[in-house]
């Protein structure tokens, strides 16, 4: 009974103590706040030379107290954690602001993690307590050690060493701290303290385990079974000096070191012959098991006196006769893993060595020792061959590897290579670490970002544009035309406007070739365009030359797309986007051939715009495409091609325009350089519509420039929910898309107009103004009204009005809309309306819901059709 009460009284000194200790970190934690970076350095400049002053005495202590290693190597390990870290953390930012992107509008700023508990081991006790403590210091952590048990007064002298040096700087008290009483109670219940941010683990697999089980963030460590890979063109003399080097330095302590050497068959007697010139004594077979029962429990791990004992220590325990000048211990191994614990991490001054027959065989005895041990964590290759040790770095699964070079000191950094200066060495998810990197100060940060609101870099996309009557003179002198392609319907052929095509082309100072593909139909369906690229392949043109509506315009740009790259994907081609510029799935540039433009008719717009879309034969549904390589490199925009538009073209075409203007107006995505074009484009076709429709000449030359404005609006502001919902009217019903975006229009607009239920998320667009936008356009065209709403319902009759005089009717019902399939329909035609890539530029988001009664309203012609 005395005993357990002994054993409750000492758990509870171990709380009482750290929880104060825990507490005290926390005062320090909270002076420390308001330090600056310059009061920062200082400290922690003080603490590296007060260290560095210290490491032979440090050093001497150490070996003293454990018995481990090389009192001369542990001076270096002790300058290296001292001068070395501090020269690599100088002018580490690590208090306040440490990045200001004024570019980008983005703050960084450094917080310390809080109260960190560190834990060390008796392989590099005091390097390890100074490097930690001078990364924790340099971020304003706070530190509370629990050393090894076996370790303890040493490390309590380097920890003395840097507390009182940071205490002289002008550290708080409490900035460094140590549990005076070392136990695996003490550390246990330290880690797991509610007032500790984080850990700090170096040691045993079963403290970082236990580190990794506290439940906050851990930085740990893992095994090192490293292979050593000598390749036949290494440099044998060098490649065994650094090994030699490596091994011995510490007595091999160094987690980072070369457990194994693999040596490829061509070199491996003179490796060999190396080696023991450089005092490596191979042992004999015969001995390897008692070696082995002398090195390893049972269970598994290296026996505690083992580490870092010297080569002659280990070979007197295990009762073998070596020579005196003995370095390293050699043994010549075929397998790996279990059932030969020799090939296993021996912390100390034994090597095993592998031949290997070809590259192949190599890599793979490399790969199965880092299996047997040591994932993650290190490996080594000698060589010549750059490639190889790419080769190597890539295949290996190690977060260290090192070419032509000693592993224990190039491990841990900056010695020789530049990775950063660290003793403690993460070896990422196959080590079971958080990290895979050396650690540093700028693991012990929290980083806030301050983001300060940035509109998008807008953007301005568009063709050269040549108008006018008889613009098409412009094919005689541009630039590039060798082997012409042009892509028509077969009317373009009957009308003689091919024939003015070629003529233009036949002017040019030097002889163009040219091909006709005339077989463009209404749906622009995989098949027709597979025939229209394997024309090209065919003929390979360095120009395409689409003549005529929007129908030719789709065809010939996806002919394009696909002779340019016939293996892009139409299922990712199809996929939405939120910013084009950034769409997931991207369509490589045009480089065989430019594309020339030339509408005969007006409406989409597309000769300007980076919009196609495809209709898909095997399952009739038409996909919209969208990306700036589809659009045409240049448009000309010549009205003699439209003089014989048929009426009923002219009207839904015209108006089709008119919608174009309207939704890249209020799109959310409209800008300063979009909306004048959208305005004059709505004037053009208000003063000329009905006019054109009546067989004004000069008309139709207006509102095909009308039709280019508002594809250059459209193309770079986009549109809004009526393309969306005039999409899924023509997949169910066949409508046409200028019948179905005009249909939709005065429905659309009498919603946009209202608050919006969810609000539009695009940065430019700063708050709702869908109802302003609406009242500015019909003042533009001269409309009336005192008040946002009267000006929009001016705006609603006269879109309605001038449809009316061009005898359109806007109601699906009036287009033979069958109201039974529209009833079964209406709930699917909704949501794929949502989905639909223009909703995205609605100025303000819809839902569902909304949609299906838009469109339940655009079946009757609500409010108005009577």
């Amino acid at each position: 009974m005395l005993k357990d009460t002994k054993k409750v009284t000492d758990e509870e000194d171990v709380a009482t103590t750290i929880d104060a200790m825990v507490a005290k970190a926390h005062n320090a934690l909270d002076i420390m706040d308001n330090f600056t970076q310059k009061q920062v350095d200082h400290i922690v400049h003080q603490m590296a030379i007060a260290g560095l002053n210290a490491s032979m005495r440090l050093a001497k202590l150490a070996y003293e107290e454990t018995g481990r290693g090389v009192t001369e190597d542990k001076v270096i390990k002790n300058m290296f954690a001292t001068e070395e870290i501090w020269h690599s953390i100088k002018r580490d930012k690590t208090v306040g602001i440490i990045e200001d992107d004024k570019e980008h509008r983005l703050i960084k700023v450094a917080e310390p993690l809080g109260v960190l508990a560190g834990v060390t081991p008796v392989t590099n006790p005091t390097s390890t307590t100074m490097f930690k403590s001078l990364i924790a210091v340099k971020t304003r952590n706070p530190i509370i050690f629990g050393f090894h048990p076996q370790a303890q007064n040493c490390s309590v002298a380097a920890g003395k060493v840097m507390y009182e040096a940071a205490i002289k700087a002008g550290a708080p008290e409490g900035i460094i701290q140590w549990i005076d009483k070392p136990s695996i109670e003490a550390t246990s219940y330290l880690i797991n303290n509610e007032g500790i941010a984080s850990v700090l683990a170096t040691g045993g697999p079963g403290m970082v385990k236990a580190a990794y089980s506290t439940g906050k963030p851990a930085l740990g460590v893992g095994p090192g079974n490293g292979p050593a890979y000598i390749e036949k063109t290494a440099n044998i003399r060098r490649a065994v000096n650094d090994i030699v080097l490596s091994k011995t330095f510490d007595n091999g302590m160094v987690c980072a070191s070369e457990n194994s050497a693999i040596v490829d068959k061509e070199i491996y007697s003179d490796v060999k012959q190396e080696l023991e010139k450089m005092h490596v004594f191979f042992l004999k077979k015969a001995d390897y098991k008692a070696l082995a029962e002398t090195m390893f429990r049972p269970q598994g791990g290296v026996k505690g006196p083992i580490a870092g004992a010297s080569a002659l220590k280990i070979a007197k325990l295990a009762g073998i006769k070596v020579p005196e000048d003995t370095k390293v211990l050699a043994v010549e191994l075929t397998k790996i893993g279990d059932d030969e614990p020799l090939s296993s991490e021996k912390l100390s001054p034994v090597i095993s060595i592998y031949r290997s027959t070809s590259h192949e065989d190599a890599f793979k005895k490399a790969d199965a020792l880092l299996h047997h041990g040591g994932l993650g964590h290190t490996a080594s290759i000698h060589t010549m061959d750059e490639k190889l040790a790419t080769e190597f770095g890539v295949k290996m699964l190690a977060s260290r590897v090192l070419v032509n070079t000693p592993s224990a000191i190039g491990g841990i950094g900056n010695l020789y290579n530049e990775m950063i200066p660290s003793l403690t060495l993460g070896t990422g998810s196959w080590g079971k670490n958080s990290i895979s990197h050396n650690v540093s100060s700028f693991d012990l940060l929290n980083i806030k970002t301050i983001a300060r609101r940035r509109n998008n870099m807008q953007w301005i996309k568009q063709p050269k544009v040549y108008f006018e009557k008889t613009s098409v003179r412009y094919l005689e002198d541009m630039e590039g035309i060798n082997r012409a392609m042009i892509v028509c319907d077969p009317t373009m052929v009957q009308l003689g406007y091919v024939d003015t095509v070629v003529d233009e082309l036949k002017r040019r100072k030097h002889p163009v070739e040219y091909t006709l593909f005339s077989d463009v139909e209404y749906v622009t369906s995989t098949d027709m365009v597979g025939r229209g690229v394997t024309q090209m392949n065919i003929f390979k043109p360095d120009t395409i030359i689409a003549l005529g509506g929007g129908s030719t315009m789709n065809a010939a740009k996806d002919m394009w797309l696909f002779y340019e790259h016939p293996d892009v994907d139409l299922f990712g081609a199809e996929q939405g986007f939120i910013d084009i510029r950034k769409r997931t799935y991207k369509f490589p540039k045009p480089e065989k051939a430019q594309f020339v433009a030339i509408p005969t008719t007006y409406g989409t717009g597309s000769e300007v715009t980076p919009f196609s879309n495809i209709t898909d034969n095997r399952t009739d549904v038409k996909y919209p495409i969208a990306d700036y390589a589809l659009t045409p490199d240049v448009a000309i925009i010549d009205s003699q091609f439209v003089e014989s538009m048929p009426k009923n073209i002219v009207a839904i075409a015209g108006l089709e325009v008119l919608n174009n203007a309207v939704e890249s107006f209020v799109s959310n995505m409209a800008s300063d350089y979009t909306r004048p074009y959208a305005m004059q484009a709505l004037k053009l076709v208000v003063d000329n519509l009905k006019k054109a429709y009546d067989g004004d000449v000069d008309a139709q030359a207006e509102l095909h420039n009308a039709s280019t404005l508002a594809g250059m609006s459209f193309a770079n502001a986009f549109a809004g929910i009526g393309h969306s919902l005039a999409d899924v009217l023509y997949n169910e019903f066949g409508l046409s898309h200028g019948l179905g975006v005009i249909i939709s229009l005065p429905q659309v607009i009498r919603y946009n107009f209202k608050q919006p239920t969810k609000i539009a998320m695009w940065p430019k667009y700063e708050h709702f103004r869908a109802d302003e936008d609406y009242a500015s356009l019909a003042k533009y065209i001269g409309l009336q009204g005192t008040s946002n709403e009267e000006l929009k319902e001016a705006l609603i009759k006269e879109i309605v009005d001038l449809a009316h005089s061009v005898n359109i009717k806007l109601s699906l019902k009036d287009h033979g809309v069958d109201k039974k399939q529209f009833d079964n329909k209406v709930d699917e035609l909704s949501e794929l309306a949502f989905g639909d890539q223009f909703s995205f530029a609605n100025p303000k988001e819809p839902l569902i819901a909304e949609l299906k009664d838009i469109l339940v309203d655009e079946y009757s012609g609500k409010n108005v059709e009577k």
